[in-house]
């Protein structure tokens, strides 16, 4: 099932085979690279989490789109909202919206940034019982990854990079049947918007040089392991995104150690699209589940977002995605 990581008994150091090459000082230096705002990214994810759970056909999940689009086009995105009724694993029909900020749309080269926007339905991970079948606030679950691409795009507005980017906030990402759920049931079930996408690109025969996924990515003292299945499809770019990371002084944040493998949106970006994507995604040693004790629980709230664990993935970001030429 979707966000069950398969630990190993012992984490090993890893090294990557194919480092990305580092830049000396002199390059360094001729990158203008913004600063990352993170009381902007902080701003960006309350805002989300003041409309309430962002679950599909609901009202709130309406407001909320309208506002990352909106959002995207004060930013100077070229803006496309790719509805599509997609069909839950119980029969559900899920008035699904994926929203698209291009930049420089003119670009042959281009990079795509992407996270979920919609909010889980059940807490069905809530040690009370009463509570599992109330929706999740999706503050770090959802939020914080979005709320990281917003900073980044409002950045993208004022300076342009020189390659082309693409924003995607993905819909019905987590709708996955809940732990009670003794129907049949896949992994598939799972990343709704991204499979749609990924089957019906905004632009035909889309492609991108890579993809990055931000999942869960705002939690105080949060640590990012290489993710396996990103290690897998897409080795050189976890080594580019955790070696800028490192020389940043982010360390203590991406750690360059093998974590888990996981069923997340980056799966089907790989599998359908064949681009070669990876995953930032929490994994917390000292939880049951790897992502903190309140994920899928209705404690998934702005207590667990910190303004520095934000500005580390933003910051490598903004470094990783201005360094490309």
């Amino acid at each position: 099932m979707r966000k069950i990581l398969l630990f190993l008994l012992t984490i090993l150091p890893f090294t990557a085979c194919n480092q990305a090459a580092k830049k000396t000082p002199s390059e360094e230096k001729t990158i203008n690279v913004p600063s990352f705002s993170p009381d902007s990214a902080y701003a960006f994810v309350k805002k989300q989490v003041d409309f309430g759970p962002r679950v599909p056909n609901t009202s709130a999940h309406v407001a909320c789109s309208n506002y990352l689009s909106t959002e995207l086009k004060r930013f100077g995105a070229q803006v496309i909202e790719q509805k599509a009724d997609l069909i839950a694993f119980d029969g559900t029909v899920l008035k699904s919206v994926n929203i698209i900020g291009s930049y420089n749309p003119e670009a042959e080269t281009r990079i795509l940034l992407f996270a979920h926007w919609d909010s889980r339905p059940w807490a069905d991970h809530d040690p009370i019982p009463e509570n599992r079948k109330k929706p999740v606030m999706a503050a770090n679950d959802g939020a914080s990854g979005v709320g990281v691409l917003l900073e980044m795009a409002r950045q993208f507005g004022q300076n342009k990079p020189t390659v082309g980017v693409d924003i995607i906030f993905f819909d019905a990402e987590d709708y996955g049947a809940p732990e009670s759920f003794k129907g049949e049931n896949t992994e598939d079930s799972w990343c709704l918007g991204t499979q749609y996408w990924a089957k019906n690109p905004h632009i035909p025969g889309y492609t991108a040089r890579y993809g990055i996924l931000l999942d869960m990515v705002g939690a105080p003292q949060a640590t990012f392991y290489r993710e396996q299945a990103s290690d897998y499809y897409a080795q050189n770019v976890v080594s580019k995104v955790w070696t800028q990371a490192q020389s940043l002084g982010f360390g203590n944040y991406f750690i360059n150690q093998k974590g888990g493998a996981i069923t997340d949106d980056h799966i089907y970006v790989n599998k359908i699209l064949g681009i070669p994507s990876i995953d930032i995604i929490q994994y917390d040693p000292n939880s049951v589940s790897g992502f903190g004790a309140y994920w899928h629980t209705i404690n998934d709230t702005m207590d667990n977002i910190d303004k520095n664990t934000l500005n580390a993935v933003g910051t490598t970001l903004m470094h990783v995605v201005y360094n490309e030429k």
